[in-house]
């Protein structure tokens, strides 16, 4: 049995969700590790629940199941993602509730340079067409890939202007890859998967009913480094998701409309109440987001600066990652919390680092 069968049998098992899951994998060393741990270590774990052990220690049906998928994804050529996986989007990872198990199929690059995601009504506009459009086409040069809920509406729309930029996208759906939803999405959703992709945390023959949506917006929210909201009603996904990115310290972008315009309502109450940073065009993201700044870096001076052996402790900290977010900063370099402000602003004055929005840090 391998470690892929344990890693999906897990998701199966009764009261463990992407929290505990989580919890559970680090606290025995892997999926395959719970598995094999007796009744009475599992009953030593916290938060680790009768129902959960008993589900456990009998794990037949679910490694059965595990197994079914595993067949599935193999014949479909899906990619499964495991948290622990390098391939796993590793903003997403930042988030507490972030899936265990994610099914990717495409081609594009989860862990873009950029990721921006695009959300907003199913009864879109010619208005909101029109801004979905020209932002689109305005991200061209800005190597991003475009995140959406592959949705009526805005989503599609993104979608396409995406694909007639020939900018990567990737759209979450709320549903198994058994199926694309909504139908009508189908063929855009074929020509994704040769510039972007197809991304759910849902297992196969998961139908796209209403309560996978909410839980969609997080994984959109959460792998982006900006959200904007083209257009919104005062109540729906949209907000939801705008809700998630502001929680995981995402930059929100939302279009002003006119007052009496139903699918501006919800842009106008993000801007008004601080949600959301007001969108005229790409020009205001470059510069919340920092983008022009970033092309401005001197790349050269990190291959040339000596570093103290505080600043290295700071930079061992990367590893192989192009960026690290400020806790595991905190975690591993054991350095006080003071003195890692101090050492992360001169290597960021020196052009050695680089502040991204959400506390975390790129190597220039």
């Amino acid at each position: 049995m391998n470690d892929l069968q344990y890693q999906i049998a897990l998701t199966l098992i009764p009261g463990i969700g992407d929290i505990s899951g989580k919890k559970f994998v680090h606290y025995c060393g892997s999926a395959s590790a719970i598995f094999q741990e007796t009744r009475k270590s599992l009953e030593k774990i916290s938060g680790m629940r009768e129902a959960t052990i008993e589900a456990i220690c009998k794990p037949t049906e679910y490694l059965k199941r595990a197994e079914e998928e595993i067949a599935f994804i193999e014949k479909n050529d899906i990619r499964p993602l495991f948290f622990l996986d390098s391939d796993y989007p590793r903003r997403l990872m930042q988030c507490d509730d972030a899936p265990v198990m994610l099914y990717y199929k495409g081609k594009a690059n989860l862990n873009a340079n950029r990721v921006v995601a695009i959300v907003g009504t199913r009864n879109i506009t010619e208005y909101g067409k029109e801004n979905c459009n020209q932002l689109v086409q305005d991200l061209v040069g800005d190597n991003v890939l475009v995140v959406s809920g592959l949705a009526y509406g805005v989503d599609t729309c993104a979608h396409k202007a995406a694909l007639k930029n020939d900018i990567p996208t990737v759209g979450v759906m709320g549903c198994g890859m058994q199926q694309v939803y909504p139908a009508a999405n189908q063929k855009m959703a074929a020509d994704m998967l040769e510039q972007g992709g197809v991304l759910t945390e849902c297992m196969s023959g998961t139908q796209p009913d209403r309560e996978n949506f909410p839980r969609r917006n997080r994984i959109i929210a959460g792998m982006a480094d900006a959200v904007v909201v083209i257009e919104s009603a005062l109540k729906g996904g949209s907000l939801i998701t705008a809700d998630l990115a502001n929680s995981y310290s995402r930059d929100v972008f939302a279009y002003p409309g006119r007052v009496m315009d139903l699918y501006s309502q919800g842009c106008n109450y993000l801007i008004r109440t601080n949600r959301a940073h007001l969108m005229e065009s790409v020009l205001n993201m470059r510069y919340v987001m920092r983008w022009d700044s970033e092309s401005k870096v001197e790349k050269q001076t990190a291959l040339f600066r000596e570093f103290t052996d505080e600043e290295r402790l700071i930079m061992d900290c990367f590893g192989s990652n192009a960026v690290v977010s400020l806790d595991d900063i905190i975690v591993k370099s054991e350095l006080p919390t003071t003195k890692i402000a101090a050492l992360l602003l001169n290597l960021e004055f020196d052009g050695v680092l680089m502040a991204l929005p959400g506390k975390r840090y790129q190597k220039c």
